[in-house]
C-alpha cells in the first residue's frame, strides 16, 4: 500500500479495496449518502509567515532516534471529571505553558524558472519527555528543510529532527538534541471525555502570540469533518476530532487541548472556516502508542489490525439487521473480504460480517472508534476483542503489527 505524501489524515477515500490496508470508521454508503452534504469545511490552523512570497508547502520527513520512558496517566482519578474553579484556569494554563512550545519551520521552493524562495511557517507543539521529544501536527512541518523550537521562556533550538509521522493521521513526532530537564506535559486520557466537559486550548495564535490561551467547552466527540489547507486544495476526512468552543486560531496547531486537571486531553488540529466557535483536536489516547514506541526503541509505527470496517450506528444496524447500535461491522462493499490478507486480523480469524464491540474492554463508540482505540497500543501488543459472531459473544486475541504504506 502507497500512501500519498501530503495528505493530513486516515487513508484516503479514493484508494482501492486492493491499495487499503487499514480499519475504517466509514459508514455504510446508504448511511454515507444522507450526511455527505452536511459536512463542515474545516481549515488547518496552521499559519505561513511569507518570506519570498510563498506559503506553507507538505511534504514528509522521517529521522529516528532513541529516547527514554514516560509515565501516562492511568489508574487514578479521572481527570476528565474536575471542573475550573475561580482562578484555577490561570494556574493551570501558567502550568502547562511550560509544556508548549512554538513551532517555526523554513521551506525552500524552486519556481519554473529556477528562481529559489524561502517562506517560513509557525505552528505549537507539546514537549512530551524531558530529553526533548515534541509532539504536533504532520501539516505543522511537512515540507520544511529546518525546525526550529522555541520555549515558554525563549530559548531556542535549532537542531531540531522530525523522527516520526503517522501516515494515518496529522501527527507528527520532533526532537531536541542533548537536553534532559525539559517540562514535560501530562497526558491524560480522551476515551473519558464527555460533552459539556470545561478545556482551555494553549497555542502560538497567529504565528506570533506564543501560548495563547483560549477556554471552552467540548461541544462533540467522534466528530468527522472535511479538512484543507488554506488553499482550500489538499482536502482530507478527519476523524474521531474532538469538538470545542475553545477558540483555536491559526498558529495553534499541535498545541494541547487540556482539562481542568491540566491533563493534555487533545491536540489542536483544525478550526472552522464557515461556522463561529468551532475547532477539532486529535484525541491525545491516539497517539500514545506510537510514543511509547518511539520512547522504548527510538523507532515508530503505528500499529494495524488489518480490516475494512464500517461505524455501527443506529441507522446502520437497522439498514444490515444489526444485533446492536455501536460498534465495528467488518464489511467490505466490495467483492474483496473485509479482513486483509496476512493481516494481523486475518492471522487471529477474524471474518466478514464480524462485529467487534470492545478492545481490551474499551467499548468502540463513546470512547473512540476501533482504528482510534487500536493506535493506542505499540505493534507487537496483544490486544483482545469482542465479537460478536452469529449472534454469540466470543473473544479474539490479536497481536498487532506496524503499519506499512509500502
Amino acid at each position: 500500500m502507497k500512501e500519498e505524501e501530503g495528505k493530513v489524515v486516515e487513508a484516503s477515500n479514493e484508494k482501492t479495496s486492493e491499495e487499503k490496508v487499514e480499519e475504517t470508521t466509514k459508514k455504510p454508503d446508504e448511511v454515507t449518502a444522507k450526511t455527505a452534504t452536511n459536512k463542515v469545511a474545516i481549515a488547518l490552523s496552521a499559519i505561513a509567515l511569507v518570506l519570498g512570497g510563498c506559503g506553507l508547502y507538505f511534504g514528509i520527513s522521517a529521522y529516528q532516534k532513541t529516547g527514554t520512558p514516560i509515565t501516562f496517566l492511568g489508574g487514578g482519578t479521572d481527570g476528565n471529571s474536575a471542573n475550573f474553579t475561580e482562578g484555577s484556569i490561570a494556574d493551570i494554563a501558567d502550568k502547562v505553558s511550560k509544556s508548549v512550545v512554538s513551532i517555526v519551520t523554513s521551506t525552500k521552493t524552486t519556481n519554473f524558472f529556477g528562481q529559489s524562495t524561502d517562506s517560513a511557517a509557525a505552528g505549537t507543539g507539546i514537549i512530551v519527555t524531558a530529553d526533548g521529544y515534541i509532539l504536533t501536527n504532520k501539516h505543522v512541518i511537512n515540507g520544511a528543510n529546518k525546525v526550529t523550537v522555541i520555549l515558554d521562556d525563549g530559548t531556542t533550538y535549532e537542531d531540531v529532527e522530525v523522527v516520526a509521522t503517522d501516515p494515518l493521521n496529522d501527527i507528527a513526532f520532533l526532537k531536541i538534541k542533548d537536553v534532559s530537564d525539559l517540562e514535560a506535559a501530562k497526558l491524560g486520557d480522551s476515551k473519558t471525555i464527555n460533552v459539556g466537559q470545561q478545556v482551555i486550548a494553549i497555542g502560538n495564535a497567529l504565528g506570533e502570540y506564543q501560548n495563547t490561551v483560549t477556554a471552552g467547552i467540548i461541544s462533540g466527540i467522534g466528530r468527522s469533518v472535511t479538512a484543507s489547507d488554506g488553499s482550500g486544495y489538499n482536502a482530507e476526512t478527519l476523524s474521531d476530532m474532538i469538538q470545542t468552543d475553545a477558540a483555536i486560531n491559526s498558529g495553534n496547531s499541535g498545541g494541547p487541548l487540556v482539562n481542568a486537571a491540566g491533563e493534555v486531553i487533545g491536540v489542536n488540529t483544525a478550526t472552522s472556516t464557515s461556522a463561529e466557535n468551532m475547532g477539532f483536536a486529535i484525541p491525545i489516547s491516539s497517539v500514545k502508542g506510537m510514543l511509547n514506541q518511539l520512547i522504548e526503541t527510538g523507532k515508530a509505527k503505528r500499529a494495524y489490525l488489518g480490516v475494512y470496517s464500517s461505524e455501527i450506528t443506529s441507522e446502520a444496524a437497522k439498514a444490515y439487521n444489526l444485533p446492536v447500535t455501536s460498534g465495528a461491522y467488518l464489511y467490505s462493499p466490495s467483492s474483496y473480504s473485509a479482513i486483509v490478507k496476512d493481516s494481523p486480523a486475518a492471522k487471529a480469524g477474524l471474518k466478514d460480517k464480524d462485529i467487534i464491540t470492545k478492545v481490551n474492554g474499551v467499548v468502540i463508540g463513546s470512547s473512540g472508534s476501533l482504528a482510534n482505540l487500536i493506535s493506542e497500543y505499540k505493534p507487537g501488543d496483544t490486544v483482545q476483542l469482542t465479537v460478536i459472531r452469529d449472534g454469540k459473544e466470543i473473544a479474539v486475541n490479536v497481536t498487532l503489527e506496524g503499519y506499512s504504506d509500502k
